[in-house]
């Protein structure tokens, strides 16, 4: 009793101490124990409470053996189309209806065959990816050795050994490494694209377990938070248990959480304790699918639908009504044919116009095109390969092309108004070179160098002595500060070619990596101008001063940096025992909190390396007493060790550490525009889209990009919107400054134009470029008692030609987009970016596009394509999106078109049959003429076409307009087709009609039947759609002309053997001999080139007079190619030797 009463006040001993450590951390319903090696606490501790987690298994897959055929056909029977014509094929099934089942059953059932198999394929492959994964081998510590085992048998809390270059298994927390001082080197290529090692630690206490006894030896329990798909955030504490004495709380973080899918390098091996398994991992909490998109064609697409189904409802009331006022008279009501049973006379007239109303629903159907869905599809998937196929977006440097990640939206590239960019990296290289540095005005240049003395570019040029006689204590401190304030890691040189390589000319040969090429860039600077950073070792940071002298700093704490501080800072110790704290960040944060230095000096230089399109840093530093530094660790550590708010704990430590800074200087580092980037964008305003640059970044660094990439000319006008502007008038009267200085363009615009026409006046007279800050966008979205200035911003933005957002947070990026998207127009838009805070506008936009870039590969995961470089936009927008809505067009409206032409004439057959449901057609012609006769055509049709060739469309980005604002699937189009689908029905049946009309079409003076009849009406139906087709074709390739004149051959062939032979299965033989007797007829053979000639003559009539009379510049580009070509061709022949 005794002993279980110590016991328990032990627990609460314990308990006190865990709520001492973190205070307001009362309720941990978010947090998980995990017990290290499976073992329980020794005696005393907390009691040991098993949970119950799930095993390493990775799921990517959506469907089972099992369950694959109802959850799949679950998921297609909710599309509408799909569900519709489930339930036409159910009535057939149920009542008596003039065609068989087949007809919508067949395609029905084609069509969800195939996406099943498709689905399957895509399903089985996961099966494949996951199989391979579950069943990696992974090294297990148990009882005191390492045994093997496979990745899904991994459970919470087992110790891993992980090797150099294997992937870890699961998301593990670092125990111990093979280096001494409990680090490693890891790659998340995998999971965010960055390449750069980044270093992991172990805690203190047990970095020392290094062998596979010793690390069955340690007790320690791990308390962290539940499973979350941040990949940079993590939250816990480990309790290390000792011998006789209290437990131990240590701190963890993202810098102790290995991730799985992430690769061991530069590390012989390391011990963890898996933390995360399979599905509850960050990479596999990442899996979940993005929001889905859908594109203006297919909105499009489904209003056309409902307006068929509307007139396919339509159609049956008619044909029903006038069944019943026809049948009126006795007489017609039972024709000797024909006659009614008892139970059909009994039944109430309703019930009996309902079924026939069905039954007219059943053979009308066929307008709502079915197989156009599985079409689209086909197309889409397909075409998408285009992309990923195409060379000239392939890069040598990544050795990487284009990667379509989502194939729904090939169209909308063709669509977009807006282009909203990053800048760093995707505008430019984010390659950083070291350009000069300025301390208290004293400017350096690594490259201005005169008989080995570094020369100072400051407004009088003064000689910098390098001998110890020159010394200055603000230039050594700064010089210090940018070699021991950053994440920068040393990598030797071991082996190049073969050879092991150390040091050179008795100096260490190494490189710098780090995830940041901004740090690197000032690291190397640094290099350049005498002061070299050596290693980290032992927690030491070693640097080599410009005397050849080694000095080492201990490296206490490092304040990591964040885009809400957007700085960063490390405390050190000095080899005389003082206490520095170094700091480096923008301008903007790190001048508020300096309270000495040259700081107008330091501004003007600043300010100036920003105009000319530099990225600048501000460095300051603070000496910090033995108690400040004692204070700074308290509130350090109480914030690390906190498992709940962990960021604001911290922030407001970083916040309380980070004042009363000595400003030193500032740095200057030039990121390049990235090749053809101003041709690009200068292309894209040719095409009429509005360029958006939304950055981080200062303003004036912005600017001076913007000029250099043509964003903005020398002679656009700039109007401002910025904090400093709304400092010193309200935003209510810049608003509204700026909305009377476009609304006054807009009404000058008239005779401008005019002026603009008659050659007297500049094209770039009208060009407006807007200049907004986060600050003040923030105040702009929030509704003022003022008023509303959403809408006068919009008003503004859009009557200028290019918009810069400068300082801007990710969220503020989406903000942007989404606030574009629900003007009042509802433009396309598009966002393009290559890091994490690129992700939200990415997401947000209609089309996403992420750039392979150096920030790592967040936004490439995250967008819906991705690209190498921001030059392979051109094509992918004015080449590849232009080629991809002509198709698809051109696709949707000529399925409505052929369907149109198929069911109209048995509309206007049952004017001429009583209305009795008689088909005009076979069940066979039924159920192929989508499937089988029309579909291959149209299908490939839309992968290859091509209006104008791809030089044609680089070289004209104007002609991008042309297809703009969804113009080949508007209103009037789509009525265009419509009616010509109409006419062409019309001349199908009436002109069979006429030409029958008392006429001997056979040798001995048969009569043709209606099966003859309508034989006659669907061929020349089947020519005519297909023909239409050829005439439309532009690119002619021998793939073309198989298809196009196979389909018609397939058409005829399948005919000839349909009706030519007595087929067992069926029971009737209506067909027979029906075709051939056709065939067999010249007036047949005449009627049919007839009614085909006169079907397509209005069709080239108005294209003719079209491109006469009015027409468009896509349209003048294909007669200047035509007659270029002709020409080609005339010379060639012309210069041939006799």
């Amino acid at each position: 009793q005794v002993l279980s009463f110590c016991r328990i006040l032990c627990n609460i001993y314990i308990y006190i101490y865990i709520y001492m450590c973190c205070v307001g951390e009362e309720n941990w319903l978010d947090s998980r124990t995990v017990y290290i090696g499976q073992k329980e606490p020794p005696p005393g501790a907390a009691a040991y409470i098993p949970q119950r987690y799930p095993d390493n298994r990775i799921v990517s897959s959506k469907y089972t053996f099992w369950n694959f055929i109802p959850k799949n056909l679950f998921e297609q029977f909710r599309r509408i189309a799909n569900f519709y014509f489930l339930v036409i094929f159910l009535v057939q099934l149920i009542i008596d209806t003039p065609t068989s089942p087949v007809t919508s059953g067949l395609p029905l059932f084609f069509v969800i065959t195939v996406t099943a198999i498709k689905q399957g394929y895509e399903d089985w492959l996961r099966h494949k990816a996951d199989c391979s994964i579950n069943e990696c081998p992974v090294d297990v510590v148990q009882q005191g050795k390492a045994a093997r085992t496979q990745s899904h048998k991994l459970r919470v809390g087992d110790v891993v050994v992980v090797k150099e270059d294997e992937t870890f298994p699961c998301d593990l927390v670092l125990l111990s490494s093979s280096r001494e001082d409990g680090t490693c080197y890891v790659t998340t290529a995998s999971l965010d694209g960055e390449s750069s090692h980044k270093t992991y630690y172990a805690v203190p206490d047990t970095k020392a377990f290094r062998t596979d006894r010793e690390v069955e030896s340690l007790h320690a329990t791990i308390e962290c938070e539940q499973p979350q798909p941040d990949l940079y955030k993590f939250v816990g504490r480990i309790n290390v248990y000792k011998d006789t004495e209290e437990p131990v709380a240590r701190p963890l973080g993202s810098e102790n959480l290995l991730l799985r899918g992430a690769t061991l390098k530069n590390t012989h091996h390391i011990y963890a304790v898996a933390i995360y398994t399979g599905m509850e991992t960050k990479m596999a909490l990442n899996y979940q699918s993005k929001s889905q998109k859908r594109s203006a064609v297919e909105k499009s697409m489904n209003a056309f639908l409902i307006v068929y189904l509307c007139i396919l409802i339509s159609k049956a009331v008619i044909n029903t009504v006038l069944k019943y006022a026809w049948q009126w008279s006795p007489d017609r009501d039972e024709p000797w044919y024909n006659h009614r049973t008892e139970n059909e006379r009994q039944r109430p007239v309703v019930i009996r116009a309902f079924t026939d109303f069905l039954a007219f629903m059943v053979l009308f159907n066929y307008i709502i095109p079915v197989s156009m869905y599985v079409t689209v599809e086909m197309q889409k998937f397909l075409g998408s390969y285009f992309i990923t196929w195409d060379e000239e977006m392939f890069d040598e440097e990544l050795g990487e092309g284009a990667q379509v990640n989502t194939s729904d939206l090939n169209e909308e590239l063709g669509q977009v108004e807006y282009v909203f960019t990053d800048k760093t990296g995707t505008l430019t290289e984010n390659n950083m070179e070291f350009i000069e540095c300025c301390v208290d005005g004293n400017v350096y240049v690594p490259h201005a160098i005169c008989n080995g003395q570094i020369l100072s570019a400051a407004s009088s040029i003064d000689m910098i002595d390098s001998s110890p006689g020159g010394y200055r204590r603000h230039e050594d401190l700064f010089f210090r500060a940018l070699c021991l304030c950053h994440t920068v890691q040393v990598k030797e040189e071991e082996t190049v070619d073969g050879i092991k390589r150390g040091f050179h000319q008795g100096r260490p040969t190494s490189f710098y990596i780090s995830s940041s090429p901004d740090e690197v860039a000032l690291v190397e600077g640094m290099k350049r101008l005498g002061y070299t950073y050596l290693r980290l070792k032992d927690n030491y940071m070693e640097i080599l001063n410009k005397d050849d002298e080694i000095e080492r700093f201990e490296l206490l704490h490092v304040l990591n940096f964040d885009s809400v501080r957007r700085r960063m800072s490390v405390i050190v110790k000095s080899s005389s025992g003082e206490y520095l704290l170094f700091c480096k960040g923008a301008d903007s944060s790190i001048f508020p909190r300096v309270v000495s230095g040259k700081v107008e000096q330091v501004k003007a230089r600043v300010e100036q390396n920003a105009v000319e399109g530099l990225r600048t840093l501000c460095v300051a530093f603070r000496r910090l007493s033995p108690d400040d530094y004692q204070e700074a660790c308290l509130l350090l550590t109480q914030a690390k060790l906190a498992l709940q708010d962990r960021e604001q704990r911290l922030a407001q430590a970083y916040d309380a550490i980070e004042r009363d800074f000595v400003l030193l200087g500032a740095t200057a580092v030039e990121d390049r525009l990235q090749e053809k980037a101003a041709d690009t964008i200068e292309s894209l305003h040719k095409a009429g889209m509005k360029v958006w640059v939304l950055t981080g970044d200062k303003m004036e660094t912005a600017a001076a990009t913007c000029y250099a990439s043509k964003l903005f000319r020398r002679s656009t006008q700039i109007l401002e919107l910025t904090k400093k502007r709304t400092e010193e008038q309200s935003l209510h009267d810049v608003m509204f400054e700026l909305s009377r200085t476009v609304l006054r363009q807009r009404s000058m615009s008239g005779w401008v134009q005019e002026l603009i026409g008659g050659g007297l006046l500049s094209v770039d007279c009208l060009d407006y470029g807007l200049i907004i800050d986060g600050a003040t966008l923030t105040a702009v979205l929030k509704s003022g008692p003022e008023g509303n200035y959403r809408e006068v911003f919009l008003e503004v933005s859009r009557n200028c030609s290019a918009v810069l957002c400068c300082r801007m947070a990710p969220l503020q990026k989406a903000q942007i987009v989404k606030l574009i998207k629900a003007s009042k127009e509802h433009p396309i838009t598009l966002a393009i970016g290559d890091g994490a805070n690129d992700v939200s506008m990415i997401l947000e936009a209609h089309v996403g596009i992420g750039i392979m870039g150096k920030e790592g590969r967040q936004a490439a995961r995250n967008s819906d394509y991705a690209i190498p470089k921001f030059k392979h936009l051109k094509k992918m927008l004015l080449v590849h999106g232009h080629y991809y809505y002509i198709r698809i067009a051109e696709l949707v409206q000529y399925f409505f078109y052929k369907n149109v032409c198929f069911i109209f004439p048995q509309f206007l057959f049952q004017f001429f049959c009583g209305f009795s449901q008689q088909p005009l057609y076979d069940t066979a012609y039924l159920t192929l003429y989508n499937i089988s006769f029309t579909s291959l055509p149209i299908l490939l049709y839309s992968l290859v076409e091509q209006h104008v060739s791809m030089d044609t469309l680089r070289r004209d980005p104007s002609l991008y307009k042309d297809i703009t604002k969804n113009s080949l699937l508007r209103w009037p189009v789509f009525l265009y087709w419509t009616c010509l689908g109409l006419f062409d029905a019309v001349v199908f049946f009436f002109g069979a009609y006429f030409l029958f009309d008392n006429t001997t079409f056979t040798s001995n003076g048969q009569m043709f039947g209606n099966w003859t009849f309508g034989t006659l009406v669907f061929t020349v139906l089947v020519f005519t759609v297909t023909i239409k087709l050829a005439l439309d074709t532009h690119h002619w390739t021998w793939i073309n002309h198989f298809v196009i004149w196979g389909s018609l051959l397939f058409y005829v062939i399948f005919s000839l053997l349909w009706g030519g032979i007595i087929w067992p299965f069926l029971n009737y033989q209506r067909m027979y001999y029906v075709f051939m007797q056709m065939l067999s007829s010249g007036p047949a053979w005449l009627s049919i080139i007839l009614l085909i000639t006169i079907s397509l003559l209005p069709d080239i009539i108005k294209k003719v007079l079209c491109r006469a009379m009015c027409p468009t510049p896509t349209e003048r580009a294909q007669v200047r190619l035509h007659t270029l070509t002709h020409i080609q061709i005339h010379t060639h022949g012309c210069c041939k030797p006799d």
